[in-house]
């Protein structure tokens, strides 16, 4: 059986800026600006074309990730449980939208939807003790690695049946049994806790001598993160220590409002991974197949002790930076485009021409998904809101602490401890 999708592009520069490389080992389809009439008409006349040394410079990545099979088979199986993730994220994000409206979610949320190729391709590919990092993008995140969609949804309502109890919301998504170590709102700050993670991975398994100590962490972040200083710092111990990390740029394009293209001096971002020494690898990250192919060979590579690797996923997101952002910025051509490229109808055609599935059986995963979104919502609205007896908590670890009395009790729970600031 031959994929219907062209090869994984491995270390290899991508068509950001037209011809900034001569030639390629791959022929690539039109991809992230590639083509001009899609870029925003501003960058085409503010940005400077790129130099001689720019269009002529390549990085040499490890043999390992060079030579990656291109020959994406999958079984039906397999096809069966990539589809039904990525059809969970989108379903969830979209009900996540009707609820924000309705009143049900407050803050600012974040939607996935577009994006589900780079989360199914990795996540799936994980175990249970792995753990993933994610930024304030991280409902489809939680899903994926395991966390049921009730206590998603609970969290987003804001109820004590939520994977934070209530107190995390959209963007702080934690989960300590399937280890999920949090959705971080401020970017690049979970970078230095999946390189923790990973270093924890490390010791136990060099210096403790603990069986099983060969986990794997991802870190998930964007674009726009990767002009931060934590970025650059953990990539440099993470290469000096050999950590089990793949960071994974989510590269939709778009930094809030900023395009990537204007934000960033060279925006291969693959690029950066040779100078500390780790192998850098782009991949088309609206194609769940070769997602999934990187995915497999890079957390291999981690738990084999082998160290990082640096995977660019290049995708994009169906609506605004968040439910509150009318998305005025970007050019409704370029939208058209990307939405034609959705991973999800890529996966169904892929399925469905190499004769692995039916459509009945699709629409039955289908079905099954709703069902399952429709059940969440049910729960969390019906679910209880958080007591004021847990407002402090998680918040002090010693019992003696300001927010706890001697006795061990929350001192909120005292009707005096709100006296005196009634006027605030």
């Amino acid at each position: 059986m031959s994929c219907a999708f062209s090869a994984v592009t491995m270390a290899q520069p991508n068509p950001l800026t037209t011809n900034r490389l001569s030639t390629y080992a791959i022929k690539l389809p039109p991809f992230l600006g590639s083509t001009r009439k899609l870029r925003p008409h501003s960058l085409s006349k503010s940005l400077p074309s790129p130099s001689k040394s720019l269009r002529s410079s390549t990085s040499s990545v490890s043999d390992v990730v060079k030579e990656l099979k291109s020959n994406l088979l999958i079984t039906k199986e397999e096809g069966l449980e990539l589809y039904e993730d990525m059809i969970l994220g989108r379903a969830f994000e979209d009900m996540c939208a009707q609820m924000y409206y309705r009143g049900k979610m407050f803050g600012f949320v974040h939607l996935y939807n577009g994006q589900e190729a780079v989360s199914t391709g990795f996540i799936k590919l994980l175990k249970k003790d792995d753990c993933v990092v994610s930024t304030y993008r991280d409902h489809v995140h939680a899903l994926s690695k395991g966390v049921t969609a009730r206590a998603v949804m609970s969290e987003l309502f804001g109820k004590t049946t939520g994977c934070c109890r209530g107190q995390g919301g959209s963007m702080h998504m934690f989960d300590k049994e399937h280890n999920v170590l949090g959705g971080f709102a401020f970017i690049g700050e979970g970078i230095p806790v999946a390189t923790g993670a990973a270093f924890t991975s490390l010791y136990k398994r060099n210096v403790l001598k603990e069986a099983g100590g060969n986990t794997v962490t991802l870190a998930f972040f964007g674009d726009g993160t990767c002009n931060n200083g934590q970025f650059y710092e953990c990539l440099n111990m993470a290469a000096l220590w050999k950590l089990p990390i793949v960071f994974v740029v989510e590269n939709n394009l778009w930094a809030i409002g900023m395009s990537h293209l204007r934000a960033t001096s060279d925006p291969e971002i693959w690029k950066k991974a040779p100078a500390f020494g780790m192998p850098g690898v782009h991949v088309d990250g609206m194609d769940v197949l070769k997602v999934r192919e990187v995915a497999k060979e890079s957390i291999l590579r981690a738990r084999r002790g082998e160290g990082p690797t640096l995977v660019e996923c290049e995708t994009y997101r169906f609506r605004g930076h968040s439910l509150a952002d009318p998305d005025e910025l970007r050019d409704p051509a370029e939208k058209a485009h990307y939405a034609k490229r959705d991973p999800i109808a890529a996966m169904k055609k892929y399925m469905i021409e190499n004769k692995l599935v039916n459509e009945s059986e699709l629409k039955a995963i289908e079905k099954k998904i709703d069902e399952v979104v429709e059940d969440a919502v049910e729960f969390a609205d019906e679910s209880p809101l958080p007591p004021r007896s847990q407002l402090l908590g998680n918040v002090f670890a010693d019992p003696k602490g300001f927010g706890i009395a001697p006795d061990g009790t929350y001192r909120c729970e005292d009707p005096k401890f709100t006296q005196g600031t009634a006027h605030v």
